[in-house]
């Protein structure tokens, strides 16, 4: 599908691997330049370099660490020194510990909701400032299907991300008039390896093999499978272009019908 999008500029962060990855691929096969940020300088150099291989478009690196006030800023610069400006920003980062409530510090609580919610408010001030002048953005936040149904030890990933959530909700209506949308994405059991290293391991621990252990997995997803990351990072190209322009302060789910809620 054409998008339309050929020409914007991106950043996408945390996106040297997974879902980030799967998002700047999405945007780059559209002609979108994209930056892609990452705390792993080698890899997320890497990465450009295969993207760029992989889909012929501009795209480029930088070193974030997003919990880092001074970093974020570095990112975008970087990314309007390359572009111009961000017409599109994918607001991405790797998830807290999972584990009971009361086994959290403080200092966890608050690493947990700089990476998670902070971080996404960082980057979107930073961005509107250019997005109202133009009259067009689009601000899509990769959240976690824990904001939408319970996921057990999920606690300090699924308070910061509910806090993205409003926040999402908030400013999409402050800025619509503006030709600028903001929604949120919500991954559901997608294999990456925050999901290798939790759900999967947990089968392999067990004794399990990879496949009948990801076939274990894909009981409790109606589509009978795992996703895979491409398919949440073609929405996240949908949601960045004119098709998307009247969906706004929507968080949408990539989880195979795994949620059963009706609304």
């Amino acid at each position: 599908m054409n998008l339309e999008i050929a020409g914007r500029s991106a950043l996408v962060l945390a996106a040297s691997k997974g879902l980030g990855r799967a998002s700047a691929h999405a945007l780059a096969a559209e002609g979108v330049r994209v930056m892609i940020g990452s705390r792993d300088a080698a890899r997320v150099q890497q990465t450009a370099h295969e993207l760029r291989d992989a889909t012929g478009g501009d795209v480029r690196a930088v070193a974030v660490d997003v919990t880092d006030p001074a970093q974020c800023a570095h990112a975008y610069d970087a990314a309007r020194s390359a572009f111009g400006d961000v017409d599109v920003l994918v607001n991405n980062a790797g998830g807290p510990p999972f584990g009971p409530f009361e086994s959290f510090t403080e200092e966890q609580w608050q690493k947990a909701l700089e990476m998670n919610l902070l971080s996404t408010v960082r980057f979107s001030r930073m961005a509107l400032d250019g997005m109202k002048q133009r009259g067009w953005g689009r601000i899509v936040n990769i959240v976690s299907l824990g904001t939408k149904s319970v996921l057990p030890g999920s606690v300090l990933s699924t308070a910061a991300r509910l806090g993205v959530i409003g926040m999402a909700k908030l400013l999409s209506d402050e800025v619509a008039s503006f030709g600028i949308t903001v929604n949120n994405v919500a991954a559901g059991i997608i294999l990456t390896d925050r999901v290798r290293e939790t759900s999967l391991k947990q089968r392999l621990d067990r004794g399990m093999d990879e496949k009948p252990g990801l076939e274990d997995i894909a009981q409790s997803i109606p589509a009978r499978r795992v996703g895979q990351p491409e398919e949440l990072g073609g929405l996240v190209a949908f949601l960045a272009s004119n098709k998307a322009a009247y969906i706004t302060g929507s968080t949408i789910a990539v989880d195979g019908g795994a949620v059963r809620s009706i609304y």
